[in-house]
């Protein structure tokens, strides 16, 4: 039996802002600065980087790009312990060490799973992004347990906003697409790795992240980086793909609109209304062609 229907969106509760001041409006010259809200630069925690210098190196990457906030987001799962006092010192020594830009925020990279639902809730300003209302939430690559609709809505209960990861490169959502659709409409929001819309990842990966795309089931676009060469924080030609192909207003609302909202803590604007998800034809089995 399914838990009831998220509402999120619809909620009477008005978050607590963290305000973070982001100047004056861009102006159309200056649209390719965006916020990214999901990347590891924080050295020797997670499988980020393994030297300062290297971290450093990414953020002056992300700024010369266009970036003018970014979150670290170290993990927080099995392999890699999340600790949040040693994780905000890093940050400030990288905010030193870079200067004004990028803006260094900190979240997490949260593991989801039925049993560690306590921990989330009842120490969320560790985990959230910039102390807000809003968490991203991945899963593991080889299922998704049965009682998630329950925990996404006990998490909705504790006034927390799942954003989930990444979801065109996990093996689940390959097999099972309409999980998005069906979490979507629910309320969860949908953060795409920037790299997968260009095709730095898989053809399926793409695949899936073209089709989100077109379905209105994508909230954000992120880089994930975890380094200078094979992921490294470049979000400028997602944007620009998108803007070519969807249009500028809806590369600036994925790319810095709905960011902003985020490392600000206050509710997305309304958006396009998700796409019905189109019937999958089944597979043709070879045998049929030797039928007459």
């Amino acid at each position: 039996m399914l838990a009831p229907k998220l509402g999120l969106v619809s909620c009477n509760k008005e978050p607590k802002r963290a305000s973070v001041n982001l100047g004056r409006p861009l102006s159309r010259k200056a649209r390719a600065q965006m916020i990214d809200i999901h990347c590891h630069p924080l050295p020797q925690t997670d499988d980020g980087p393994k030297t300062f210098e290297e971290a450093v190196e990414m953020l002056k990457m992300a700024a010369a790009d266009g970036t003018t906030h970014l979150v670290a987001t170290p993990h927080c799962n099995y392999k890699y312990a999340f600790k949040p006092a040693e994780n905000r010192t890093k940050l400030e020594a990288l905010q030193e060490a870079v200067g004004e830009k990028p803006k260094l925020l900190l979240g997490c990279d949260f593991h989801l799973y039925y049993e560690n639902i306590r921990q989330l809730v009842e120490d969320r300003g560790s985990f959230t992004i910039n102390q807000s209302d809003y968490v991203l939430v991945e899963f593991g690559d080889q299922f998704v347990p049965e009682q998630m609709d329950r925990v996404f809505y006990e998490i909705e209960c504790a006034g927390l906003i799942p954003i989930l990861t990444h979801p065109e490169r996990n093996p689940v959502f390959s097999r099972k697409p309409e999980l998005l659709h069906r979490w979507v409409t629910r309320g969860c929001l949908c953060q795409i790795t920037a790299k997968s819309l260009t095709g730095g990842f898989s053809r399926e990966a793409q695949h899936l992240a073209e089709g989100w795309l077109g379905q209105n089931l994508v909230h954000f676009f992120a880089s994930d980086a975890h380094d200078l060469k094979h992921r490294p924080p470049i979000l400028s030609e997602c944007y620009r793909k998108i803007a070519e192909t969807k249009g500028e207003d809806t590369a600036k609302r994925l790319l810095e609109t709905n960011p902003e909202c985020v490392i600000n803590n206050r509710r997305l604007p309304p958006g396009p209304e998700p796409l019905e998800l189109a019937p999958r034809k089944p597979k043709r089995k070879w045998f049929a062609l030797f039928r007459s």
